[in-house]
């Protein structure tokens, strides 16, 4: 999702800065003068005046924190409480480089990396790949405590069923129809261990969504939502597996008023940005 800052501003119509030797005095700019001899603006809409001041201060927040990243790793001494939220950002450990099938594996026996295996079964559990039932049962075999495999499998074998499929816009058998292309992401927005101790971990992970139908002629077309994931992970053969998995919605933040794209962009933009392959 993307939300557009609209900024305004012309070019001066003095003479050129570059220019030696020259002065230019602007003065005080009457009610019905822009100070160069022109008509005064005209005020600019309230809610595009506020997007944009908003824009500039999460920029300049940005800036500043980066500018000051770095130190010895002490939360205290770089101004952030005890007790507050751990950033959602790279601490400097690189991400995992061992693979179960096409989904990361191997993530560390700690916080970061219950955290990580959280964020990437999400983004797994949450792809259009679940749609289909062989891909299906090879997430499953991947982020599923072995144990509890068989019962996933039975489990949502019954929830996607012909008329779930047909409730999202595809064929009852949960093919696309032809000329459409099917959306289903989960990008998550930020995770936070509720329980940890070195078998088991409590991981809930704050997601934005995207699932419907691109194309010309969609009846489902792609809506987004926000949910929150929570999910029981246990140590199991050196990586962290799932237990249990469950949803609820939001946090929903107060929607944008970005113009909604076509049938065609959308299309274009799930056929041209692939997902990621590696969450947090």
């Amino acid at each position: 999702m993307s939300f557009d800052d609209e900024y305004g501003g012309g070019g001066g119509r003095g003479r050129n800065r570059g220019a030696t030797g020259q002065t230019r005095t602007r003065l005080p700019e009457a009610d019905t003068d822009d100070g160069f001899g022109g008509p005064a603006r005209r005020p600019p809409r309230a809610s595009r005046s506020l997007v944009t001041v908003v824009g500039v201060v999460v920029l300049l927040i940005a800036a500043i924190a980066f500018a000051n990243r770095g130190g010895n790793g002490d939360d205290t001494a770089q101004g952030t409480p005890r007790g507050a939220a751990a950033p959602t950002a790279a601490t400097g450990v690189k991400p995992v480089t061992g693979k179960n099938g096409t989904l990361p594996a191997g993530f560390p026996q700690d916080e970061q990396g219950a955290q990580s295996a959280a964020a990437n079964y999400a983004v797994a559990l949450g792809s259009a790949e679940m749609f289909d039932k062989t891909k299906r049962d090879e997430i499953l075999g991947s982020v599923i405590v072995p144990a509890r495999v068989a019962h996933f499998r039975r489990t949502l074998d019954k929830a996607y069923s012909p008329s779930f499929f047909q409730n999202v816009g595809l064929q009852p058998d949960g093919t696309v129809p032809d000329g459409l292309t099917f959306v289903s992401r989960t990008v998550p927005i930020g995770t936070k261990i509720t329980s940890l101790d070195a078998e088991r971990a409590t991981v809930e992970v704050w997601c934005a969504g995207l699932v419907g139908l691109a194309g010309e002629g969609s009846i489902k077309p792609v809506t987004n939502g926000w949910f929150t994931i929570t999910m029981e992970l246990q140590w199991v053969d050196g990586d962290w597996k799932t237990v249990t998995h469950s949803q609820k919605d939001g946090p929903a933040p107060v929607g944008a008023d970005t113009r909604a794209s076509s049938a065609e962009e959308i299309a274009d933009a799930v056929i041209g940005f692939g997902g990621f392959t590696y969450a947090r």
